[in-house]
Parts: structure tokens; sequence; C-alpha cells
């Protein structure tokens, strides 16, 4: 007979979003199926893979039984299509708390079940710590007194609020993708999680981030840029993800922010344009690929459209 414990035990669902990146997802799936804690299901979504990730998936699930489903997309739908497909399985397949990644990430064995121990409220969104080494891997700023930006791992506390999470170790509960929808498929790549975590705040949620449950990944590589008075945190992109970067900024103002478009989101991403400039190579692939995220970004044209503008990885 279960126990009350057993009873009451959230249904838990991890989603992993994968495309082209066979040796990382294997990585990743090892690591899941390695943690402390108990889960469901695990999902993976295949971005419509041309590595043999489709054939080894095909074969790896069936190994694992139920608890594992391989989804294949008929194209590549980018993460933000990605995770919006992932969390809609998992939700309407009865899970309560969804633990969503990409397949570089590769967690630690007791990630999940630190995670768990700080969501405690299903109106609000968790995430777990992104870390390379003893380094946070991933820009992380906490909300307190200071808006401090932690580098290393050991400043981060046990629960911290943040602005932001990405879709990296993204704790959320099925009552509150409920009522603010799926991440938004339409933005391919780049921005997708913040623009899914501003609507989570405007619904009334608050963002945690869990310092003890930790995921290995690799470090991103950001650049301080300044203008007078005004500091950016650049990060280095090659020019067709800067058309989504650009683009999705603009789309997330537009949306949510009002005249913050105008007066911060407009001249901030030239700023950025000035920062690529100075410091990234490909110059005139890096003006083509703003110019045209801008043009888009203003216009609200959303899906996969670096290709249609020439702008090839």
């Amino acid at each position: 007979m279960a126990t009350q414990q057993e009873i009451m035990k959230p249904r838990v669902a991890i989603v992993v979003v994968t495309y082209n990146r066979l040796n990382l997802l294997m990585d990743c799936l090892s690591a899941l199926l390695n943690q402390d804690e108990s889960f469901e299901r695990l999902i993976v979504v295949d971005n419509c893979s041309t590595d043999g990730t489709r054939d080894w998936l095909a074969s790896w699930s069936d190994e694992q039984g139920e608890l594992v489903q391989h989804f294949l997309l008929e194209e590549n739908s980018g993460g933000a299509g990605g995770f919006s497909s992932g969390l809609d399985i998992a939700t309407k397949n009865g899970a309560d708390w969804v633990w969503m990644m990409d397949d570089d990430a590769v967690p630690e064995p007791d990630a999940l079940g630190q995670l768990l121990k700080v969501a405690d409220d299903p109106q609000n969104i968790y995430g777990s710590l992104a870390v390379s080494g003893e380094q946070t891997a991933w820009l992380t700023t906490l909300v307190d007194e200071q808006c401090r930006v932690a580098t290393s791992a050991g400043d981060v506390p046990a629960k911290a609020r943040v602005q932001s999470l990405p879709f990296l170790g993204f704790l959320i509960h099925r009552k509150l993708v409920q009522s603010i929808g799926l991440p938004d498929p339409g933005f391919f790549i780049a921005a997708d999680d913040v623009e899914y975590c501003v609507r989570a705040v405007n619904h009334g949620a608050d963002i945690f981030i869990a310092g003890h449950s930790r995921i290995e990944h690799p470090a991103s590589v950001p650049y301080p840029f300044k203008f007078f008075s005004i500091r950016l945190t650049c990060l280095r992109l090659p020019p067709w993800k800067r058309y989504y970067d650009t683009r999705n900024r603009l789309l997330i103002a537009k949306k949510h922010f009002g005249a913050r478009l105008i007066i911060e989101t407009i001249p901030g991403s030239f700023l950025r344009l000035v920062a690529a400039l100075i410091h990234e190579p490909d110059k005139l692939k890096q003006t083509w690929a703003f110019l045209a995220g801008f043009w888009d970004g203003l216009w609200g044209t959303k899906g996969r459209r670096h290709e249609k503008w020439g702008i090839l990885p």
C-alpha cells in the first residue's frame, strides 16, 4: 500500500530538446537517468536532427521502456519550438512539475532533488544553477539589495530571486502553464525564455534560482561594454544568432514594455551593434544581421527567418 507521502508526491517530467548534438545528448541523458530523485517521464524532443540522433534515440528509448518518450518534429523549430512542444506534451500527459533543459546540460546527481526542495509554490518558477566548474556558466543576477551578479557558484544560495532564467534546468508547474500558456515558438531561438519569464512575472509569479541544484554547462562568453554612463553585458554571437538576438529583444519590448521600446530597447540595440563592431569579427555580416533583425522586430515578424535574409551559420 502506498504511503501518504507517495500519494502526495508530485508527478515530475523532464523535457530535453536536442538538435544534431548526439554526443552531448548522450551525456545529458545519462546524467538524468542517474538522478537521485525519481521522476515519472523523460521526454526527448528531437528538432529533426540529421546526424543519426533520431535512429539512436528510437533504439535507446525502446530500451528504457515507459520512462522515456521520444518525439521527432517534422522540421527544426529551434529551441523555442522544441520547448513549446515538449512542455505541451508533458502537461497534457499529467505532469505536475516540468524540468526543461538543452542537450548540452549535464545535471549533477542531486540536481532535481535539490530543486524540488525549494519549489514550494506552483505559481512561481524555479531553476537550477548552470555552472562551469566552480563558476557560474550563465549571467546570474540575484535580485537583492545590491542586485549582485554572481560569478562564483558558491555565492548563489539555496534559493534566491532572479529576474529571469534560461531554459536550462527550468522548472515550472502545470498550473502556471495553464495560466500563461506555452513558450512562443515564433522566437525560434534566443530570448524565448526571457519572454516567458516576463509573461510569468506579469501574471504575478516570482522567479527563483536554486544554488544547490547544479547543472554543468559550457560557459557563455560575455564582455562588458560602456558608453558614457551606460553599461551593457554583451554576448559574442555569430551573425545568424545576432539576427534573433536583435529581433527578439524588440519583440519582447513591443509586447511587454510599452514606451521602453523607444527609450531603452532601440537605443540599447544600437549600442549592442556598436559593441559587436568593436569586439567581434565579420563586421559587415554583423551589421546586416542586426538590420534584418531590427526590421523584423519592429514589424513583429516571427519564425525561422535567418536564411530568408541570407544569413547563414
